[in-house]
């Protein structure tokens, strides 16, 4: 198997965070030309007069540069290694399915049950990726 196919769902994931990275601004600049925000709430992070929908790009934003890290590592390590099969592209490809669905909720609905179930499947298949690695 091409260790490079490791390369696709690692391409995805850096997209899917750069897709939240551009909904930022297009969110902070739409209510501040409604009037919703000013550019002092942005001062110092976000401030508590922020609406929600308007904050929750940037939650999922930092929300993407966390756990994803590990599945950067970890894929390199695959790579490198020589180790890549089908049951570890396998899970890299559902982890990072599994994190574009989180940030679908997160970023649309938001619903917090559905949101969570997301979140909690996303970490087991990263927690899969790695223990497959050292198996």
């Amino acid at each position: 198997m091409s260790q490079d196919l490791i390369f696709g769902p690692m391409a995805a994931m850096a997209l899917l965070t750069f897709a939240v990275l551009g909904l930022i601004p297009i969110r902070r600049l739409g209510a501040a030309l409604a009037g919703r925000v000013k550019a002092d709430d942005f001062r110092f992070g976000e401030s508590p007069s922020v609406p929600g929908d308007v904050a929750i790009p940037n939650r999922n934003y930092m929300n993407l540069l966390e756990l994803p890290t590990l599945f950067y590592v970890a894929g390199l390590m695959y790579h490198v290694a020589g180790r890549l099969d089908p049951a570890s592209l396998t899970l890299a490809w559902t982890y990072v399915a599994l994190r574009a669905i989180h940030s679908v909720i997160h970023l649309t609905y938001n619903d917090v049950i559905h949101r969570l179930t997301a979140f909690a499947l996303s970490n087991v298949a990263l927690m899969a990726f790695w223990v497959l690695f050292f198996v």
